[in-house]
């Protein structure tokens, strides 16, 4: 399958071959159903299948624009809707929407919120009101993630590493993580955090900061803050992550993302 998807991504007109078109849709349906993902986490290291990436970029040319009717509603596009919810014991409330091409395993919660093809969602996790998950993100067990979430996918280029939640991640209300960004297992988020590539993440906790970019280290608890840079004009605050603190250990995920909360009086 994957020489099959390489051979049509280096040249675009083999779409119109039959058994090329044939093998781009299976990969889709095996997507869809979580037989194989965009990344995964091999021996600690999480590895991106470059060629997933590139059959979900060819998918999109394979397919009619058409509608989509849903009760009262309609949509117009090329993705159909995922479906089967019950049978897959996924709670999905109106008005969520899930495209065809993503995993959701079981026991995922989705508020009214959207899940782009590719992306991969594990067990436990809820997917509160308004919150996107976007392209090939891949969304770990029991995370949380709060109402106005902005996750971003990383569908291109397709060398680059999607965004990446692990498990038991605390998302707070309004946090953007984008262009790659991992956030290690059980990390704590507060309420309007934006992680960019490039946006510095700043471990306060010693007697000297430390500097991070682009992954935020298993059970940190993570607020947004500014850090002074100079500009021609002078000199301006602009906007980094704070690293406060560590979540502590316990059995209790619930119990000990509380204690995180009140001891670091993080907004959620």
């Amino acid at each position: 399958m994957k020489e099959v998807i390489e051979s049509a991504w280096n040249d675009r007109k083999l779409l119109e071959n039959d058994t090329i078109s044939k093998s781009i849709l299976k990969t889709i349906e095996q997507l869809d159903k979580g037989q194989i993902r965009i990344a995964e986490k091999i021996r600690g290291n999480w590895i991106v299948n470059e060629w997933i990436k590139k059959a979900v970029i060819l998918y999109f040319p394979l397919m009619k624009m058409k509608s989509i009717e849903v009760g009262p509603f309609e949509f117009h596009d090329k993705i159909p809707l995922k479906k089967g919810f019950k049978e897959k014991g996924i709670r999905v409330v109106p008005h969520a929407i899930c495209r065809y091409g993503a995993f959701l395993e079981k026991g995922v919660i989705l508020m009214p919120s959207y899940v782009n093809i590719g992306a991969n969602v594990g067990a436990g996790t809820m997917v509160d009101t308004w919150s996107t998950v976007g392209s090939c993100a891949q969304v770990g067990k029991n995370v949380h993630i709060s109402g106005g979430v902005g996750i971003g996918g990383v569908l291109e280029p397709v060398q680059a590493s999607p965004v990446i939640i692990e498990d038991n991640v605390f998302l707070g209300s309004r946090s953007i993580i984008v262009e790659g960004v991992k956030v290690e297992k059980e990390a704590v988020l507060g309420a309007n955090v934006v992680l960019t590539a490039s946006t510095k993440i700043i471990d306060v906790t010693g007697t000297e900061p430390k500097f991070l970019k682009g992954i935020v280290p298993e059970k940190s608890v993570v607020i947004p803050g500014t850090q002074a840079k100079n500009f021609n004009a002078g000199s301006f605050n602009v906007p980094c992550a704070l690293i406060i603190g560590k979540r502590k250990e316990s059995t209790n995920k619930k119990t000990s993302l509380n204690n995180a909360l009140r001891e670091y009086d993080v907004s959620v």
